[in-house]
């Protein structure tokens, strides 16, 4: 069935809940599993006027720091819950302006044959600066595609 499952996470309670869901999934086909965080830059951050109007530079830099954290921590929660169930999942950090295009680009560059991800892992000012990404990679790829809800 599938050989290879990739698990996009932002390590928020959703995204937590697919991991979850892929874990479990590649424990029963015995499928490779790897997780993606997709960090969005400095510049598609600075270039979202209306979310950081008047704001420090300073600031930002901060605020991507967070993320980024966020982004490390989420891959690494991932890990453990594969590790636990027998798993021995890759990880992925991949820095882009369009993530969903970098999880279409990532399931193809590491031969994935399924993405499973959350269908509203995002909530308040990142879904305001990314919209919804599931919808687009449901939108943009060819792989099959299993949304947690």
């Amino acid at each position: 069935m599938y050989q290879h499952i990739l698990v996009p996470t932002d390590g928020s309670t959703l995204a937590n809940k697919a991991v979850a869901e892929g874990v479990k999934l590649a424990s029963a086909l015995g499928s490779q599993l790897t997780f993606l965080t997709v960090f969005v830059t400095f510049a598609t951050l600075a270039d979202h006027d209306h979310a950081f109007a008047g704001v420090p530079e300073t600031v930002r830099r901060q605020a991507l720091a967070y993320l980024e954290a966020e982004g490390r921590e989420a891959l690494a929660t991932a890990s453990a819950l594969a590790k636990s169930a027998g798993i021995v999942a890759d990880t992925l950090w991949v820095e882009s302006d369009h993530p969903y295009e970098a999880i279409i680009d990532a399931a193809k560059s590491k031969g994935a044959d399924l993405i499973l991800m959350a269908s509203h892992g995002r909530s308040g000012a990142k879904a305001v600066l990314l919209g919804s990404v599931t919808q687009k990679v449901l939108s943009h790829t060819q792989l099959p595609v299993l949304v947690c809800r």
